[in-house]
């Protein structure tokens, strides 16, 4: 009977310590809490059927890869949200004032995140994918390679060309850098 007994050490060593990551992760993929909540427990779960399996090495790559998969299952199984009020996203967005404020109350104005949070939504998901990778969840480039199962200078074009989109969103909007709007 020692293997279960392994396999729960295996679970506290290798998992529990990654579940603040893998649900800031869930948040930014699913937007809601209580669908991150569901999405992390589906990973725990399927992360301690197959701890046996597991080599020790990238614990969080590993447990990214497995909540990615178990992801994609659930869109794939969703069915369109019928309630859903579409006009949600733009409620949450407001009008930008004409005056011109310093860089510190554009980051800091609502209009910016509106203006943020449509530009991420609007990247393709390869791009949305490697900037919650690596800059909401903070993986290095390799261990997101991992779990996109990428070469590492493919998530460096990604997060270069993710970024890059956003800027030229908060360019058009009027945020510039090192400017006024």
């Amino acid at each position: 009977m020692p293997a279960p007994i392994d396999a729960e050490a295996a679970f506290e060593t290798y998992v529990l310590p990654e579940v603040e990551v893998l649900y800031r992760v869930a948040r930014s993929i699913t937007r809601h809490d209580a669908d991150a909540e569901d999405l992390v427990q589906d990973t725990m779960l399927r992360a301690f059927r197959s701890i046996e399996r597991f080599d020790g090495r990238h614990p969080r790559a590993w447990l990214l890869t497995i909540m990615r998969n178990a992801q994609i299952n659930r869109v794939r199984r969703r069915r369109p949200g019928l309630l859903d009020d579409p006009d949600d996203a733009s409620d949450r967005r407001i009008a930008m004032a004409d005056g011109g404020p310093g860089p510190e109350e554009q980051v800091l104005d609502r209009g910016f995140d509106a203006v943020v949070e449509s530009a991420y939504l609007d990247l393709p998901e390869m791009f949305r994918e490697v900037i919650d990778l690596v800059d909401l969840a903070g993986l290095s480039y390799q261990e997101a390679a991992v779990v996109l199962e990428v070469p590492q200078g493919t998530v460096m074009s990604r997060l270069h060309r993710g970024r890059k989109r956003i800027r030229e969103s908060l360019a058009a909007a009027g945020f510039k850098r090192g400017n006024r709007r």
